[in-house]
Parts: C-alpha cells; structure tokens; sequence
C-alpha cells in the first residue's frame, strides 16, 4: 500500500550498511522486530515515540513502524522504506492507516515474516554484483583440485578482492588444514546444516575463521555431518550477495549437495594430468558436470604423457582450455607455505592470469 513520497532515503554510497528504524512501543511486537533483524544480521535503531526530527527517519533505509504508532508518526516526512507492521490480521483499518503515515507495504506477523527477513536484509546489504563464483574439481583423484583452489583464493585476496574459499568436499580433510589454520576460530559447515532461508551475507563472512585475508567454510574434526541442499543453497547465496570471488573445492561425486553447488557456479575448473588414464577418467567426470556447469573448463598439469600437451587433452576432453597448471616445488614439504602465497612462485603467477581473464570476461574490473 503506497502513499505519496516526497522523500527518497538515501543510498548506501560510503559502502556501510545503514541501520534500519524501528518505531513502536509495544514489547511483544518489538521483540519479534528485533528477532527478524538479528537474523537478517541488522543492529537497528529503536524508537519507541515519534522520532525527533534529525534523528535518523530520514536516513535510514527501511522503517518499521508498528501498528500502535502510527498515529504518532502521521507528520513525519513522507518517504519510501516504510513498512507498517502488526500482529491483528482481522483489523480492517490497518490499510487507511498506511495510506496516512504513506506505508510501502503493511505487514502482519508471524505470516510475513521470512518476507520481512528479506527485505531488511536486502536494504542492509545492498545490491551489488555477486561474486564471481568458480568451482574447482579434480579430473581423478590426487589431481591437485585441492591446491589449485587454495591458490585462487589466496592469489584472488592479494588482489585486494574479497574472497571466500568454500570447502564443499566433507571427505577430503579440510580446507583450513591446508592452509594451515586448523585451530582458527570461527563456524564450520556443522553449523550452518539447519539453515533455511536467508542468510545475511556480512554476518555469514565475520562468522567463518580468517586466514591469508579471505575467509574459509571448512569442516571440522568432528563426525561427519550431512548438510542438507536447502541449507547449502542458503550458504551460497549469502557467500555471492558479498560480492567479489567465491571459489569452492568441489568433490568428485555428484550427490543432491553437490548439484546445488553447481548450480551456483559462473565457470568450474577441471583438473587433469596429462595422461591417458587421468584423461579418461575426467571424460566420466566432465560428463557429468557438464550437464549443470554451463561453463567447464580444462586446467591440465604436467608432466606429459608421450603425444600430449595442454591443448590436446582439452581437445580430447572436449573442453576450453583454462591454461596449464605449473607445478611448483617445495609444496609437498613439511611447514609449507599455503599454495599460491608466493606471489612470485608459478602457481600464483597462473592464478593472478586466470583472475585477470576472467574478471575481464565477467565484466568485471
């Protein structure tokens, strides 16, 4: 239900989420109010009177006034954001109170609540471009997916992006030990298996363990725990709503998690060695990938089988060919640094390529 508006709120334009405004002084309805934006992952501002002239009405970029305080807020300047919220579903005057305070949209709880989650979630975060999502997996097993995609998202954080490096493989060990940060505070995928919905992208980020300037979504060292397609589609979401790169090791199986992972990619990675057996084998999987990924590329690695280079195994798989993934010594050593934390070593010079590339394909910058 729409008023008139004379005001617009202002935009977001410094990068900081703005608060969103709640105005009521009825407790039960204000605890509801609250609940949704702390799961929206807002910190509002709360009013329980009329607010002050300069206090924020203007500003902010969502109001939600309840019911019981709209007649106090009748003169406030007109403007768009404003949301009318009760708990009286049969209240057949709720609409021309809207009109008189110019309400967007009236709202009764619990209906609308999973809307109202939404929409505060939208307004605190924003509406950028998602991340450019990139998924790695490995043509055969020990073909290096792993470290290829530790790398990108090491080499993808020096760039100064913000990158998030997702752990979608709960058998493969873990994500954070090859990093190193297995003790690193912060949420594993355990914690998010109940998710449904929406997440709020900024408290899923401050949430996950940091390391190398980006954040991980490993598993821990506990049993392991299913995580349900609902909630994998929810994490995802919340991860490309951030914005920059989001690269994820992806398993080798094709289980119903692992489709929702898929469906969320721009482009994935196929890693191959070059040889026959391995190429073999990455047919099987670039076959099955193939048919969710619209976009699949080859990452071949040497040394070479007699007969083939880069540009024949992708021809043999099919494929475009991503480029040839150097192998760079030292590795496989015992208190390694992380793949692709040498900004001069090989691995990290064919990343910094690939992102270059890619984000120039993407539109990017």
């Amino acid at each position: 239900m729409a008023g008139t508006v004379t005001q617009e709120p202002p935009s977001a334009a410094s990068g900081r989420p703005g608060r969103p405004m709640i105005v009521t002084e009825n407790a039960e309805l204000l605890d509801d109010l609250l609940r949704l934006c702390a799961a929206a992952g807002a910190k509002p501002e709360v009013h329980h009177g009329p607010p002050e002239r300069g206090g924020g009405w203007e500003a902010a970029p969502l109001v939600l006034v309840g019911d019981d305080a709209a007649g106090r807020v009748r003169g406030a300047a007109r403007r768009r954001g404003v949301v009318l919220v009760g708990h009286d579903q049969d209240d057949p005057d709720v609409w021309k109170r809207a009109v008189q305070i110019g309400a967007d949209h009236v709202l009764m709880l619990p209906d609308g609540e999973q809307w109202l989650v939404d929409r505060i979630a939208d307004v605190v975060e924003g509406v950028g471009r998602p991340a450019l999502t990139v998924g790695v997996i490995g043509g055969r097993g020990g073909s290096g997916a792993s470290t290829l995609a530790c790398a990108l998202a090491v080499t993808s954080a020096r760039e100064g992006l913000r990158t998030l490096l997702v752990d979608a493989d709960p058998l493969g060990g873990g994500l954070d030990v090859l990093l190193g940060g297995e003790t690193v505070e912060g949420l594993r995928w355990p914690a998010f298996a109940a998710s449904r919905g929406r997440l709020g992208s900024g408290a899923l980020e401050e949430s996950l363990p940091e390391l190398h300037s980006l954040r991980i979504l490993s598993w821990d060292r506990g049993d392991c725990v299913a995580i349900p397609p609902p909630a994998v589609r929810a994490v995802l979401a919340a991860a490309r709503r951030r914005g920059g790169t989001v690269v994820v090791d992806l398993p080798r199986r094709l289980d119903d998690e692992t489709a929702e992972v898929l469906t969320q990619l721009d482009l994935a990675l196929l890693v191959v060695p070059a040889e026959l057996r391995a190429i073999a084998a990455a047919g099987r999987v670039a076959a099955t990938v193939g048919m969710v990924v619209r976009d699949l590329r080859a990452a071949v690695r040497g040394p070479y089988a007699p007969g083939l280079d880069d540009r024949e195994v992708a021809r043999l798989l099919g494929l475009p060919l991503a480029g040839e993934v150097p192998v760079e010594p030292g590795l496989s050593r015992p208190h390694r640094k992380p793949p692709g934390s040498v900004a001069r070593g090989p691995l990290a010079r064919f990343c910094k390529d690939f992102w270059e590339r890619t984000l120039v394909e993407a539109g990017g910058a």
